[in-house]
């Protein structure tokens, strides 16, 4: 793997969204995300796959600044589209040489704009000049503080694809915060930068020349290009600057154009500051990554203690013989009595399996007695159900990431979350149906034994499994038919007539097995229902070990920076320059009149040139 396959192999965890719960900084992160992402994409995946390719400067800056009016002037055409009303770069314009139309005209630079030559929206617009050598392109780009977000977000886009910013400021605005922010990040990320002061009065342009001077030695940009633009009388907010006002950085550009090498300097110091800018840009994802995966590990873990929560609110109904009131105990009681049951139990017991034997035989339809049983479970089933997706909803709506999950829901989905799903008591039904069936195939294995064949006939099968139904919620682990107070006598005789039938031990195994298939069963009902929460999750959850992949993909990019070739010098051509002006030369800027002041413009935002706001 060489250094672009380690980029490549970087970008791939990123190809998502990362960032879906609303914890911590989230919004800070996302935009992070969308800046790292942006640059693997508009800048640094496609330099490395063409080092020699042009060179792209980006002319960036606030609104008003003037950009346009720059662009058009150093290209003797009007190919950009200034204007008093804001925002005026509403389509970022690239200007290239005919040579290089082919190259921008592709997806090589910025893949995610389309291309046009017209002015439709939504799009780079591509034109060519000849005032601009060949291995250079300038592209105006929207405002960094336009007030419409998308305009904001295209620019930074912009800035982060170039090789070279020519930053655009004015002597009103060039101590602004906003400015100052994206020139820190052109520091921080060895950004190959030079900035142009716009709209200077001529007695201003020493003092305000020194001052930002300071303020870019003050910013760790000591040494940064700097041009000066003098105030001039336009006729219209089309007209262009006089050639004179930008001659200096004409002369800079074309010598950029005419030096592969200085081209290649160039590139080769963006690149680095861009591949050294992931040395904290990837670890600060990757931590603020493992805090995603901390909250969507608490929601989850929230959801799982809510339903094993509702497996033990169906244990506890299974225990404490509650199922055996009701309408399954009036179903029982009707044919025995509750008079004299429990003091004539073991005197009775002959006389009670008779009674129950017609029962069971059609006197008194063993069908309404399974209904009630069945009914009773489904009720349990529900509110066990409820009662889960009940305490899941609240500890959503206090958890980190919660309360921003249930609000992008809606309060109506929500408020179905916050209870059983609808066809719960469809798949309770088929569940306990499914079970009782289970039950009667027990009773008839056990059956088929020589000991026992004679007394469950007696009884029927449907009996004797109507009989072990019961004992499932009157007994724990068939050790004991008594629950106190419970149901009268239902649970002591049925235990009594099933040991009778099958004998104590086999009454033990039998119930368990029963039980147990039942939890079983009603453990997948239970799964399905917290599936409704934890579905929500799986549809936005980052995939596990992406923090790690980060760190993983880094440390390989890490390994192959030395892949990265020197900047080298080609054989030079017809008309290449020598060395340019160092910044701050006498070339650098334009040469203060006669009669200059020391007096300092007035405050940004006071519109003291006289022509404030507008984008010349």
């Amino acid at each position: 793997m060489d250094l672009l396959g380690a980029l490549e192999t970087l970008r791939r965890p990123l190809d998502r969204e990362l960032f879906p719960l609303a914890i911590g900084e989230a919004a800070a992160e996302r935009r992070a995300l969308r800046e790292l992402t942006g640059q693997l994409d508009d800048y640094l995946l496609p330099r490395l796959r063409a080092l020699d390719a042009p060179l792209l400067a980006v002319v960036g800056g606030s609104t008003g600044a003037g950009k346009s009016t720059l662009v058009n002037s150093l290209v003797g055409a009007d190919v950009a589209e200034p204007g008093v009303l804001r925002p005026t770069t509403l389509v970022p314009t690239l200007v290239v040489n005919p040579a290089d139309r082919a190259w921008f005209m592709g997806q090589n630079v910025l893949p995610g704009l389309s291309r046009a030559t017209g002015d439709g929206p939504g799009a780079l617009r591509v034109v060519t000049s000849q005032a601009l050598g060949a291995g250079l392109a300038l592209l105006d780009a929207p405002d960094i503080d336009s007030v419409v977000t998308a305009n904001r977000e295209l620019a930074a886009q912009l800035l982060a694809a170039a090789d070279l910013w020519l930053f655009v400021t004015t002597a009103a605005r060039y101590a602004d915060e906003v400015p100052w922010s994206f020139l820190r990040s052109a520091r921080e990320r060895s950004t190959a930068l030079a900035v142009v002061l716009d709209r200077v009065s001529p007695e201003a342009v020493e003092p305000v020349s020194r001052d930002l001077a300071r303020l870019l030695a003050e910013n760790g940009l000591d040494g940064t290009r700097l041009f000066t633009v003098t105030e001039a009388a336009l006729p219209s907010e089309k007209a262009r600057l006089p050639v004179e006002s930008v001659r200096p950085i004409v002369s800079w550009l074309a010598g950029l154009a005419d030096d592969a090498a200085e081209r290649s300097r160039v590139v080769r110091q963006t690149l680095s500051g861009a591949l050294d800018s992931l040395e904290t840009r990837v670890p600060a994802l990757a931590v603020a990554l493992s805090r995603q995966q901390g909250a969507f590990d608490g929601l989850r873990s929230i959801v799982s203690g809510a339903y094993a929560g509702a497996m033990a609110d169906f244990d506890e109904g299974m225990r404490d013989g509650s199922l055996l009131r009701g309408e399954v105990l009036a179903r029982w009681q009707d044919f025995i009595g509750t008079g004299d049951l429990m003091r004539s139990l073991e005197s009775r017991v002959g006389w009670l399996r008779d009674r129950i034997v017609g029962f069971f035989t059609g006197r008194v339809p063993e069908v309404q007695l399974k209904e009630a049983l069945e009914s009773s479970v489904e009720t349990l089933i529900r509110g066990a159900a409820d009662g889960a997706a009940e305490r899941a909803l609240e500890g959503w709506s206090a958890a980190p990431g919660g309360a921003g999950l249930l609000e992008r829901l809606g309060a109506v989905e929500s408020a179905r979350l916050g209870r059983a799903s609808a066809d719960l008591g469809k798949r309770a039904e088929a569940a306990v149906r499914g079970w009782q069936e289970y039950v009667l195939d027990l009773v008839r294995a056990e059956g088929a034994e020589k000991r026992t064949t004679a007394r469950v006939a007696s009884f029927g099968v449907n009996g004797a499994g109507l009989l072990l139904m019961l004992a499932v919620f009157a007994s724990t682990g068939g050790l004991t038919g008594i629950e106190v107070g419970i149901a009268g006598g239902t649970s002591v005789l049925s235990q009594k007539l099933l040991e009778a039938v099958f004998g104590d031990q086999a009454v033990r195994t039998l119930t368990a097995r029963a039980r147990e298939d039942l939890r079983e069963r009603v453990r997948e009902l239970m799964d399905t229902e917290s599936a409704r929460f934890t579905a929500l999750l799986e549809t936005i959850e980052p995939p596990k070990g992406t923090a790690e992949a980060l760190r993983a993909a880094l440390q390989t990019v890490r390994a192959h920076r030395a892949d990265l070739p020197p900047a080298t010098a080609p054989a030079p051509r017809p008309g290449d320059t020598a060395e340019l002006p160092a910044t701050g030369s006498p070339d650098a800027t334009t040469e203060p009149r006669s009669g200059d002041t020391a007096e300092l413009p007035a405050p940004p935002g006071s519109g003291g040139d006289g022509r404030e706001g507008e984008d010349r």
